[in-house]
């Protein structure tokens, strides 16, 4: 992935750097495990615990010669060991090395990824006690419905991104598993108890059954979840760019001092941001579709993921980091528009208001169709003439035969609209 969308904390983890030792710590257990079933000298596993190391300029002129990443960074171990690399790698398949060791990174993005989650969390929560009781017009198909809170838009926020925690929790738990168990998966020249000890040591499951690797559909949910929360945090980029629109400028994304909008117009305040969001989104979902396409390979396995996994596994995790993080500074530091709200809300006139109408008629006894009609005529008179709404149901016979003015005042009450949010706010923040 690109500098620029890359943070220090999970792009560590993607260097070679890591992924060699990574790869060490996995053959040096494998030694351990062995030496305890007396197959490796005791002097040995000591010499090979104390002097094996690679080098990563080595480790690439070697592959340059022999095409075999394994190969080339098990012979660069050797240089450092001496003789007693001849233990290592012993009854073992370079998958037994590769998927143990993805394994280990994916389980350590993925805690970083749950860390990123709960920051959102904690933010969002902040901003939607902060606006609980901010009224704002609720939309449908983009056009005004009834009103809302903005901090209940808030919480619906914070509710998808507790289902993406658990889904990442998840995600983490179906990939922390690893094989030991050689080149088809059937311990022919490796005994289980390999497996079960290097396992035990990484933190990880043994995986109950594998081939030459373990299964891609644990990878494919994993970069599914990744999917999700990359598409839940374009759904909170979207509503900001549209709350930011000139029409509605609700809210705002931080335009901090310095900043320019537009190479040619100065005035420009453009949701960047969260454009970016919704573009990097498009990208974590094809990695998705890349993953599930590596669940069928050929029998007991063909090489036609590893190339895919090169790129979506650091690529994927180092964006949805990123989008998390930079979500995380976009929410915290949104600028909220309560007096816009408080206009935009009054901007059809009162016929935001129909439904409580429609009710209070067939409340009074007048059947639902004739009521529905009844509304919707006075309702298109006011949107295609700009009158107002309440003043139209004065004047409708039909309307106040059945409706006492005190009554029709009571429909335009916007109390009966946001008088269960702390409901609804006892629901989602329970904890």
């Amino acid at each position: 992935m690109i500098e620029r969308y890359s943070r220090k904390e999970m792009s560590r983890i993607w260097k070679p750097e890591n992924k060699f030792k990574k790869w060490l710590e996995v053959e040096i257990l494998a030694c351990e495990a062995w030496a305890k079933l007396g197959e490796i000298p005791k002097n040995a596993l000591n010499n090979i615990k104390t002097k094996a190391d690679f080098n990563i300029r080595r480790i690439d002129e070697i592959e340059r010669t022999v095409k075999h990443d394994v190969i080339s960074f098990l012979t660069s171990v050797a240089g450092f060991v001496g003789p007693d690399s001849r233990y290592i790698h012993r009854g073992l398949t370079s998958s037994d090395i590769l998927d143990t060791s993805l394994a280990l990174l994916l389980k350590e993005a993925a805690d970083l990824i749950i860390t990123d989650i709960k920051k959102l969390m904690d933010v969002i929560k902040k901003r939607a006690f902060e606006h609980k009781n901010t009224v704002m017009i609720g939309r449908s198909h983009g056009i005004h419905a009834e009103p809302i809170t903005f901090g209940l838009k808030m919480a619906l926020w914070y509710e998808e991104m507790k289902r993406n925690l658990a889904r990442m929790e998840r995600a983490r738990e179906i990939i922390s598993y690893g094989k030991l168990s050689g080149a088809v998966g059937t311990f022919a020249n490796i005994p289980p108890s390999v497996e079960e000890y290097v396992c035990k040591k990484l933190g990880l499951k043994p995986a109950p059954v594998a081939t030459q690797i373990i299964q891609r559909d644990r990878h494919a949910e994993y970069f599914t979840t990744l999917a999700i929360i990359a598409s839940s945090i374009e759904k909170i980029a979207v509503e900001i760019r549209h709350l930011q629109r000139t029409e509605v400028l609700e809210a705002e994304e931080p335009f901090t001092e310095g900043q320019k909008g537009s190479s040619a117009m100065p005035h420009k305040r453009n949701p960047v941001l969260s454009e970016n969001l919704t573009g990097i989104a498009r990208l974590v979902r094809s990695y998705a579709n890349a993953a599930m396409e590596n669940i069928p390979l050929w029998h007991e396995r063909d090489i036609s993921h590893s190339s895919v996994e090169r790129v979506i596994a650091p690529d994927a995790t180092i964006l949805v980091d990123f989008m998390l993080t930079r979500m995380t500074g976009l929410v915290r530091d949104l600028v909220v528009y309560p007096e816009n709200m408080k206009e935009n809300l009054n901007k059809l006139n009162g016929l935001i208001f129909s439904q409580g109408v429609l009710l209070a008629l067939i409340e009074k006894g007048a059947a639902r169709e004739d009521a529905y009609q009844i509304v919707q005529r006075n309702a298109m008179k006011a949107w295609k003439e700009k009158k107002e709404f309440k003043g139209l149901l004065l004047k409708d016979k039909e309307v106040t035969e059945r409706l006492s003015q005190k009554d029709i005042e009571a429909c335009f009450d916007i109390s009966r609209h946001v008088k269960n949010v702390d409901y609804i706010f006892k629901r989602v923040f329970k904890s």
